[in-house]
């Protein structure tokens, strides 16, 4: 595949982004550091960030070239049905920050097995925090590091190793501050992300106005709906070649539920950016970033599909192959090849902010979720505050270096958005489970929580190959459903259930939200309902 690379101008622009980024974080950084140092300070940037911060570090964290590159080639190959992992997520965001945030922080839960450990038993909680580095080390580190390097060769010509390094290396320096560092140049990150990618899709739509002479943007809107009419359906028919990916209404009745509320609700990566803040700034924060969920497929899916138009009127033939295979997931870098210089520079910053921005947050969830519930509870139980900041800094170096090796191992893959999301539903039904039970069931014990700790990534596994018909999101529902039987039948067996003293006390008071947050969650829904309506 070819690239016409970066000039002069574009490089200036990036490095106008690289350098006030770094500079920024260093300000932050010097401003905010105290004399005294602190882990939770460290780790959760505790009593420090502002709603817009946590809004925007959950979307930083959250998109990432996953998005730009794997959903916009989701979105050439599917069309706007991918966008539910997006609008969904919206819903869901509102979900959590009005029912599972007030557990936490009541809690003063830190990390997600540190709630596992006090609700349950500590082999709870090292079972699925072992799980968890797993998981964010091996697949998502290394799909990021991988599509994010993609982008970069692609669109600049920048080789695909020293590619991988460098965004190692930027990632490692944004995220050594901190999380205080973290929270705010994400503010920076969404910002340039957003301007960059609404100049990519501004330069989808124009291709499209223009190859079939009808000017405005409007106009380009209603000619992908009537080129590409089987890519504006959210919900997918069982005849359609990707229901497997995306299988019907279970993206608003089913599973998806399952898979967006584990993610953002019991995933370290996410709710970290909440957990040092008080509940009204952190719901504030939650419900900010689900405004800014309704916004990602305008920036990733609508230039995919119109990728997909133009490849089907003509171009992009040659741009588009891997040897004889075509590989949507060369549709977003294409399209930038094709930007003005200085514009190009930007959406490449944006691609860039984007990849670094959400290495940085999963290097920090990696790493506090080693240092306090591996590292200061089976190796140094009595390590400093220090000792425990000075390991989190190590910590990142190595799940970096890991990254960095592994990565290119998955240039083999053609949609790597949804090989992401399939091989992370291998632990969600047993996380979620575990979590929704263990918060509003009192009887949930500790044994039948291992024993579905211990189940779930069996159960998955042996679902995918021995029902591999079955859409993943649909087996992940099932399991979910198995494994909360299991748990119930466990429980119920123990007589000790009835008076468990481990089981948390909830109050109705704790899910009251404020007006301003009622009135956000109505808007944010009825959006929902309009699209899911109009596109359905």
């Amino acid at each position: 595949m070819s690239t016409t690379g970066l000039q002069s101008l574009d490089y200036i622009v990036f490095f106008i982004y690289l350098i006030g980024v770094s500079a920024y974080g260093y300000w932050i950084y010097k401003k905010k550091s105290s004399k005294e140092v602190s882990s939770t300070d460290y780790f959760l940037a505790e009593g420090s960030l502002t709603f817009w911060a946590i809004g925007a570090s959950i979307i930083a964290s959250n998109i990432s070239a996953e998005h730009f590159i794997g959903m916009s080639g989701s979105g050439f190959a599917i069309g706007l049905a991918i966008s539910s992992y997006e609008w969904m997520a919206a819903a869901s965001l509102i979900v959590v920050a009005l029912f599972i945030l007030p557990v936490y922080l009541k809690n003063k839960i830190y990390t997600m097995p540190q709630f596992l450990r006090e609700r349950y038993n500590p082999t709870v909680a090292t079972i699925m925090a072992v799980f968890w580095l797993l998981l964010y080390v091996f697949v998502n580190l290394t799909s990021i590091l991988y599509l994010g390097a993609l982008a970069l060769e692609v669109t600049a010509g920048i080789d695909f190793q020293y590619a991988i390094v460098g965004l190692g290396l930027f990632a490692v320096v944004i995220t050594i501050g901190g999380m205080k560092v973290i929270g705010y140049t994400d503010v920076v990150q969404v910002v340039v992300l957003v301007l960059g990618g609404l100049a990519t899709t501004y330069l989808a739509l124009d291709l499209v106005s223009q190859h079939f002479n009808r000017p405005g943007i409007f106009n380009a809107l209603g000619l992908l709906k009537e080129q590409a009419d089987s890519h504006f359906h959210m919900i997918l028919p069982k005849d359609n070649p990707f229901y497997k990916d995306l299988p019907g209404l279970t993206v608003i009745l089913g599973a998806m539920w399952i898979n967006n509320l584990a993610y953002f609700g019991c995933n370290q990566y996410i709710i970290q950016r909440s957990l040092g803040a008080s509940l009204p700034t952190a719901r504030k924060g939650i419900l900010f970033a689900a405004l800014l969920k309704l916004l990602i497929p305008i920036i990733v899916v609508i230039p995919g599909i119109a990728a997909f138009v133009l490849y089907q009127n003509g171009m992009f033939q040659q741009e588009m192959l891997d040897g004889n295979v075509v590989k949507p997931d060369h549709a977003y870098p294409v399209l930038l090849n094709l930007l003005p210089a200085g514009l190009k520079g930007m959406a490449f910053a944006a691609l860039t902010a984007a990849i670094v921005a959400s290495l940085a947050g999963k290097a920090n969830s990696i790493s506090t979720i080693f240092t306090l519930d591996i590292y200061k509870q089976y190796i140094a139980p009595h390590a400093t505050e220090r000792q425990l900041v000075r390991m989190g800094r190590y910590t990142i170096y190595v799940a970096m270096g890991i990254g960095v090796l592994i990565a290119p191992q998955l240039r083999v893959l053609d949609q790597a958005y949804q090989f992401i999301q399939e091989y992370s539903s291998f632990i969600t039904p047993g996380v979620f489970a575990i979590f929704i039970l263990g918060m509003f069931w009192k009887r949930t014990t500790s044994a039948a929580a291992l024993t579905a700790a211990l189940l779930t990534i069996p159960l998955s596994t042996a679902g995918k190959f021995m029902y591999p018909e079955i859409p993943f999101l649909d087996r992940m529902g099932y399991i979910f459903l198995i494994l909360c039987a299991v748990i119930a039948a466990i429980s119920l067996a123990d007589p000790k259930s009835k008076n468990n003293p481990k089981g948390l006390n909830i109050e109705a008071s704790m899910f009251q939200p404020g007006k301003s947050f009622v009135i956000g969650s109505v808007l944010i829904c009825g959006v929902l309902a309009a699209l899911y309506t109009i596109f359905w």
